[in-house]
């Protein structure tokens, strides 16, 4: 192959027609065998090199979406957010409310400026449809995905995510991510929300307090105990099953347990207008909201408190993936956890003075479905509307 070949090999047609590159081949043309002409030849051909190949890792073109989730080069954030700008838009699909649902894009786009990002909120069995049914249409619309372990199980188990690196995975214990292979993950753990037991500190006093499961069947407490009858509550009985038995659960009957289909926030409420005295269906931060405002209430944790968390994944046919992965990587990066907790959720990179329980840990979708509704029935059965 003759030099100008090779030169033309290495850069592009349209690098090659540019001023610089002609003097360069001019140059090397001149002399054939001048030494210094080849060391021009060899640096310019490097130089040329280096610019090219960052570029195309920007555009994306010779990468597909999991090759670009792996990317683990000390330039990730540079590559993402080229990309990220040259794609324009990011869509988010999350079950988070109260406040991340809605100011994220603010944060974000201040940011990384140049990139609109867009939200759907919803449920899970909202969010499990929508992105199915996209998915089955081919119509490929959600970037990023925050949502509930259940849920993220169902669509690790259709293939439709891709594992990720993320930089700031290593700060993160094992039992909070979903491991895939060769260091990625399916998804990690970027919030957490604590259930426990609140009560009214006027109405429940000295001995009568629990500081436990056990403590639930205090002759004192009988009439007084609420729980909310929704997933917080079926969660709840799944702790006690685990570190208590069902013949403890049955014993509940006897404390005449009132049941209520309100949210985790209603639930509280109730206690601390004195309607309840007690109820073990309390997250952590609505009573921290509350405490901090001179409510009548304090929260203890129990024997396992049952943990309500939430990850972040990315679709397999994610439309923007550098958007995507820079807004993962953001809810996991200290500033995203920082940015997270202005709204009362923890972050898994804490360590909690109790020991947390994941109903859902070790099962499949269906196994967790199926034992979710065993949970719910027994809630039922101990408890009166």
């Amino acid at each position: 192959m003759t030099r100008r070949g090779l030169f033309e090999l290495f850069v592009p047609s349209t690098l090659f027609r540019t001023d610089l590159a002609r003097i360069a081949y001019r140059s090397v043309r001149a002399d054939e065998r001048g030494k210094q002409m080849k060391r021009l030849f060899i640096a310019m051909t490097l130089v040329v090199l280096q610019w090219q190949l960052p570029a195309i890792a920007q555009t994306g073109k010779a990468m597909t979406v999991a090759e670009l989730a792996a990317y683990n080069k000390p330039d990730r954030e540079k590559v993402l957010y080229e990309g990220a700008k040259k794609e324009g838009k990011l869509m988010w699909y999350t079950s988070l409310t109260g406040g991340p649902n809605t100011d994220a894009p603010k944060v974000f786009e201040a940011k990384y400026s140049g990139v609109a990002m867009e939200v759907y909120r919803g449920d899970s069995d909202a969010l499990i449809s929508r992105i199915t049914q996209e998915a089955q249409a081919k119509r490929y619309i959600v970037d990023t995905i925050e949502t509930t372990f259940p849920i993220l199980k169902v669509l690790q188990e259709l293939k439709l995510l891709a594992p990720y690196f993320s930089p700031h995975l290593a700060q993160y214990p094992d039992d909070v991510k979903e491991k895939s292979s060769q260091g990625l993950v399916y998804w990690a753990t970027d919030r957490e929300s604590y259930i426990g037991l609140a009560y009214n500190t006027n109405a429940v006093q000295g001995a009568a307090v629990p500081k436990n499961f056990e403590d639930l069947l205090k002759p004192e407490l009988k009439g007084k105990i609420g729980f909310a009858i929704t997933d917080t509550g079926a969660r709840v009985i799944a702790a006690m099953l685990t570190s208590k038995g069902s013949e403890f659960v049955q014993k509940l009957k006897s404390q005449q347990i009132s049941l209520h289909s309100v949210s985790g926030r209603a639930i509280l409420d109730m206690v601390i207008s004195g309607e309840l005295g007690v109820s073990p269906t309390v997250f952590l931060s609505h009573s921290r909201v509350s405490i901090s405002k001179g409510a009548p209430i304090k929260w203890v944790p129990m024997d396992l408190v049952p943990t309500n968390a939430g990850g972040v994944a990315i679709p397999a046919n994610a439309p923007h993936p550098h958007a995507a992965l820079l807004f993962g990587d953001f809810l996991l990066s200290p500033d995203g956890q920082k940015f997270l907790s202005k709204y009362g959720l923890d972050s898994a990179v804490n360590k909690p003075d109790f020991k947390r329980f994941y109903a859902e840990a070790g099962m499949t979708a269906e196994k967790y479905e199926k034992e979710n509704e065993k949970w719910e029935k027994l809630l039922r059965e101990i408890g009166r509307k």
